[in-house]
């Protein structure tokens, strides 16, 4: 065959294909379009393991006298609870596809709520589990918010992105009784593809935490009480879905999604996989 057919053959062949590789890849982008007769991936996150609590001496620490208000304090000391379960069903791990190029379109974001919102109060951060996706062409705000509700207390919220034992600053922005949210958007535009943990710290009190899976797709799900997800409106397919949880571990499984039908998978964690 012709080697100058073959070529302009590619060259026209090639840009209706991009569109729809698996965007794992990093090469393309995540495409929103109506998905008709979706079908769902619903289940349960299993953990075999004990719970993980964290004890802190709040009298210890800065401001203690105002952090010791904590709903959950007792003599100056509560627990972060790490890994929460409950008859070995794991709450507050990430369920998400990994490998989908195209599907349901992304939450937007309103005038009055953000995409990812944390909030500082009574010297905690919520939720401690989150999702974070990277800052899209031409968005200014709305994407990352930190949000104080502790007056005459100065929060330093400092995000990381994390990489095994590593972790980079991507932002640091103290709070006041002057300045009581802060923005992160502009910071989450230098995600990169194998980018996945992202780690929140207050610089005035350490102990103060928040996990989030960096995400890019809108197909996820955060466990509740009882480790139950949902996946919704799920294009006809083959698809690597994953569970994770920051101190609990991970469980990646191929699901085949039909038209129209539900799908019952269940993940399993254990605990030597805690960091």
């Amino acid at each position: 065959m012709d080697r100058k057919f073959l070529t302009g053959l590619v060259a026209f062949i090639l840009p209706l294909i991009l569109p729809t590789m698996d965007v794992s890849a990093g090469k393309s982008k995540y495409v929103e379009e109506e998905v008709a007769n979706g079908g769902s991936v619903s289940g349960v996150v299993q953990y075999e393991g004990p719970p993980k609590d964290v004890r802190i001496d709040l009298m210890k620490e800065k401001n203690g006298e105002t952090c010791s208000k904590h709903p959950e304090a007792k003599d100056g000391v509560r627990f972060d609870h790490k890994i929460l379960s409950s008859n070995g069903l794991l709450q507050n791990a990430v369920v998400f596809i990994e490998n989908i190029g195209q599907g349901k379109a992304w939450r937007r974001n309103s005038e009055t709520e953000g995409f990812t919102m944390f909030h500082f109060k009574n010297c905690d951060i919520s939720p401690p589990l989150a999702v974070i996706r990277k800052t899209g062409k031409g968005e200014k705000t709305g994407n990352l918010t930190v949000t104080t509700h502790d007056g005459g207390v100065l929060h330093n919220p400092i995000g990381y992105l994390v990489s095994g034992a590593r972790r980079k600053v991507l932002f640091n922005k103290p709070l006041s009784s002057e300045v009581l949210i802060a923005d992160a958007t502009k910071s989450l535009k230098r995600f990169k593809r194998k980018d996945k943990h992202f780690f929140l710290q207050c610089g005035q009190h350490n102990y103060m935490e928040a996990e989030a899976r960096i995400i890019w797709n809108p197909y996820f799900f955060i466990t509740d009480a009882n480790g139950s997800f949902k996946l919704d409106q799920v294009p006809a397919g083959k698809y690597k879905v994953t569970a994770w949880h920051p101190y609990a571990g991970e469980h990646t499984q191929e699901i085949i999604v039909a038209e129209g039908t539900e799908t019952l998978a269940d993940f399993a964690v254990k605990a030597e996989k805690h960091r």
